[in-house]
């Protein structure tokens, strides 16, 4: 995966809580969640938009 390893993962782990601390993490990742939905959403909504109508 990318060339990264367990170390590696764990690092970037580790200044990823450093930077957000341990709070700021479950509601970054809940962000990123309603973001990815709404993107899925969107895309569905388009998909059915081009469908044509006689």
């Amino acid at each position: 995966m990318f060339g990264l390893r367990t170390p590696e993962i764990v690092l970037i782990a580790i200044v990823v809580l450093l930077l957000f601390g341990g709070k700021k993490i479950p509601e970054l990742m809940k962000g990123l969640g309603k973001g990815v939905k709404n993107f899925k959403d969107g895309m569905n909504s388009k998909d059915e938009d081009e469908t044509p109508k006689n």
